[in-house]
């Protein structure tokens, strides 16, 4: 395998440039679990940004690449980081229709409110794209929020 090759000639994990811009966002992405894994524990940067999706979570959320998502919080990754096409991880979530991970999100302290990307805010990304069961998911997110 290229990529085990590469790592254990000790290649750079946190090398940038192209679509992704990080080789962690790029396996985060295509939901390569043992890759994560690997450029992690090689040091791999968890909250690294750029590219497409921003960061990693991001991407594992975009995709709904649950087990990544949760490889990805273990290693510190931070659920309100800010950047790339949706802004953050729970937007890219709502966008795209991923229940589980609008789920998980709020319960590790992501912000259900958190506003910039392309739709303002993860409930007005769930409202444009259509995902009904995801603005009922964030709504009583919120509604507990208020609560708490």
């Amino acid at each position: 395998m290229v990529f085990r090759a590469l790592i254990e000639r000790d290649a750079n994990v946190n090398a940038c440039g192209g679509y992704y811009n990080y080789t962690l966002q790029a396996a985060a992405t295509n939901g390569n679990e043992i890759i994560v894994k690997t450029l992690l524990e090689h040091s791999a940067e968890v909250n690294a940004q750029g590219g497409e999706y921003g960061n990693a979570l991001q991407a594992a959320s975009r995709n709904g690449q649950e087990a990544i998502l949760n490889v990805l919080l273990e290693h510190g990754a931070n659920v309100n980081a800010q950047g790339g096409f949706y802004s953050n991880a729970l937007q890219a979530a709502a966008a795209n229709g991923r229940e589980t991970i609008v789920t998980i999100l709020p319960e590790r302290s992501a912000y259900v409110d958190a506003s910039g990307g392309e739709y303002g805010t993860a409930l007005q990304a769930a409202q444009g794209c259509g995902h009904d069961k995801i603005i009922q998911l964030l709504k009583l997110q919120e509604r507990f929020k208020l609560t708490v």
